[in-house]
């Protein structure tokens, strides 16, 4: 397929050389999604159908079987091979069981090992004498060691998970799924799943995926194109508001008003405060002739524009064009005869754009929120009854530091990644946000009020897939609930599913790390993990005169005798010391985001960085730490749990200092 592509001859089939240019980059576009990749097989199931299509069958045919693979692939008469896994004829393949065989006779799994075929299991879901079981090569990619990059599973997908994926472009969907559940997988598999059903809409509209970090993103970034989706664009929320230099950071106090969904209401008064009533008449000449347009009547222009509560921007390009249609009007009373040309000639005129300067000022975003956070009686004037006197003082410290001067200008005010999104606020309440057809948000527990909103500006005319678990939200802001999350969002009627079957993390380590439910997210159901790896925890404790960083070195020692990745995860203040003493040992070590190679298998985590990321074994370096590291006992054991659910094979907790109550007894 590919060399038929580069072998095609465009020399003679375009008329200008723009079209050519384009062709030839659609052509360049085609042979990179043809592309090999190592150690990916291009099919991993066999569907055999019973019976011929009809008014009541299943998409297939008597005798027919299809090949279930990541991308389409026909012979040279284009008669195809394998059938594409998002395609209707490979829905069966996830979904069909011995109750509901949708038709299915027989259904095979393929295994490889290093890109190379070495086994295949028939399931015969038509024969009653045949009892159900699991298969073993499912259960074997599932705990394939995790090295590199996150990899696709669309040769695991389960029936809950195909539900969720195979969902409609027009509504949005919010997955809450445990450690190992598989949400950020499905919903990068949904935004594959949604390119095939709606590619040509979804090319003029766009589609993002977001994630809470550039570790995470590089983590995730091969899924997509392994599906052959190379055009997805990936982002942070700080990335997509990035208007101004973020050098600066706000105390937790400061960042949790700022975050608040109320300062919206803040912003939209401060924007729409620059609007003067006029107190004098325009006066347009035109010629000989004069036409007065009366303050009253300007006033009666700006409040009805008002009223309207249209964007900032888009009223002030309204405002000439209505105060040149009132000179037309007496024009035409006059016994005139203007046309448009006129009514755009009034528009530009001295006068008319003095009087929209004056009465409807343009507005700088930045210098805006510069204001509003520096100017105390200005920010007091437009968050009254709105925020109270410590709220607002809060915010008018966490500018320009104690003791310090408000900065003189945007370039040099030390922005904060909470400021950024206010600038974002005001921006789009001046001119209109572009929207997306899909957005995918990942981590979302983690996110404030107007974080929401900046993501929801992205997606007003489209749709979006919310994934996150409330249990792993570590920020001060962390979202209570989906429902207000959505809200916020600006998609208040999206279905939430929730996810409890696990994958990744084996069923040892999910219990234990369980414990921690009923502290940090009783509402929630706990993970019941598919994997049962007995002797994968193991807890040990120090005694007093151990020495913690020399018994995680040995421990991540241990570690790399196994096969596959090994993160060592500690709590922020305890990486320096982790780092010179693996640096003393000889031992390289990678930091979260770079690629594992055989030679450098170990990865060294500060818990804030976690989150997303998963290991073949963790070594957890002294948990208390990382609970007294956050600003309060429920955020400290949630950044825990998360830590605690990054192994895919093993998990090994070293501590010398007691551990927390929930995790306390027994020891292992």
């Amino acid at each position: 397929m590919r060399e038929d592509v580069e072998s095609l001859d465009i020399s003679d089939v375009t008329a200008n050389w723009v079209n050519a240019a384009v062709l030839e980059h659609q052509i360049d576009e085609r042979i990179k999604s043809l592309a090999d990749l190592a150690h990916t097989p291009l099919f991993f199931g066999r569907l055999d159908y019973m019976h011929a299509p009809g008014a009541d069958q299943a998409e297939g045919a008597e005798g027919e079987r299809f090949y279930i693979g990541r991308r389409h692939v026909h012979d040279a008469d284009g008669d195809p091979m394998v059938i594409d896994w998002r395609a209707p004829v490979s829905q069966p393949f996830y979904r069909a069981s011995k109750k509901d065989p949708m038709d299915v006779a027989l259904r095979r799994r393929f295994g490889y090992t290093g890109g190379d075929l070495t086994a295949y299991e028939d399931e015969h879901l038509s024969d009653p004498a045949e009892a159900a079981r699991t298969s073993k090569l499912l259960q074997q990619e599932i705990e394939r060691p995790r090295v590199g990059p996150m990899r696709d599973i669309v040769a695991t997908i389960q029936p809950e998970q195909d539900e969720i994926v195979r969902s409609g472009l027009s509504g949005t969907v919010c997955v809450q799924g445990g450690p190992g559940t598989g949400k950020t997988a499905v919903g990068l598999h949904r935004v594959a799943y949604l390119l095939y059903a709606h590619r040509e809409r979804l090319a003029r509209t766009g589609t993002l995926v977001i994630g809470p970090n550039a570790s995470f993103l590089h983590y995730i970034e091969q899924v997509l194109p392994a599906l052959g989706e190379l055009e997805v664009k990936q982002a942070t929320v700080d990335d997509l508001v990035a208007h101004v230099d973020v050098r600066g950071t706000d105390d937790p106090a400061a960042a949790l008003v700022k975050g608040d969904a109320r300062m919206a209401e803040v912003l939209r008064r401060a924007v729409r405060s620059g609007v003067t009533m006029p107190t004098e008449p325009v006066v347009v000449v035109r010629g000989s002739r004069r036409w007065r347009i009366p303050a009253y009547e300007l006033e009666e222009l700006v409040q009805e524009l008002l009223d309207r509560d249209i964007r900032y921007g888009a009223a002030r390009e309204a405002l000439p064009q209505r105060i040149a249609h009132a000179v037309l009007v007496r024009m035409e009373q006059s016994g005139e005869a203007p046309d448009d040309r006129v009514q755009d000639a009034v528009a530009r005129n001295a006068a008319v754009k003095a009087a929209v300067k004056a009465i409807w000022p343009a507005v700088d975003p930045a210098k805006l929120v510069l204001r509003l956070l520096s100017d105390a009686e200005f920010l007091a004037a437009h968050a009254e009854g709105i925020l109270d006197e410590e709220e607002q003082k809060a915010i008018i410290w966490a500018q320009h530091g104690s003791g310090k001067r408000a900065p003189r200008s945007v370039k040099s005010a030390k922005w904060s990644a909470a400021d950024a999104v206010l600038i974002d606020e005001v921006t789009d309440l001046v001119q209109r946000t572009h929207s997306l057809g899909h957005v995918v948000l990942d981590e979302a527990q983690d996110l404030s009020p107007m974080q929401y909103r900046a993501v929801g500006r992205r997606c007003t005319t489209g749709s979006a897939t919310v994934l996150g678990d409330l249990a792993q939200g570590t920020t001060p802001w962390a979202t209570p609930s989906w429902d207000v999350a959505l809200r916020h969002l600006g998609h208040p009627g999206a279905i939430v599913e929730e996810l409890t079957a696990g994958f990744r993390v084996p069923r040892e380590v999910i219990a234990y790390a369980s414990r921690l439910l009923p502290a940090i997210a009783p509402e929630l159901t706990a993970v019941e993990s598919m994997r049962e790896t007995p002797g994968s925890l193991t807890v040990r404790r120090l005694g007093e005169a151990a020495d913690l960083d020399a018994a995680a070195l040995e421990a991540c020692t241990e570690s790399l005798r196994h096969e596959g990745s090994i993160g060592l995860i500690a709590a922020d203040a305890r990486i320096p010391a982790l780092a010179e003493a693996l640096t003393a040992a000889g031992m390289p070590y990678l930091s979260p985001g770079e690629e594992t190679t055989p030679d450098t298998r170990l990865t060294l985590v500060p818990a804030s960085l976690a989150k997303g990321l998963e290991y073949d074994y963790v070594v957890l370096d002294e948990p208390s730490a990382i609970v007294d590291g956050e600003p309060d006992e429920r955020t400290g054991l949630r950044r825990l749990y998360v830590a605690l659910t990054r192994a895919v094979s093993g998990l090994t907790v070293v501590h010398a200092a007691p551990l927390p109550k929930q995790l306390a007894e027994p020891h292992f």
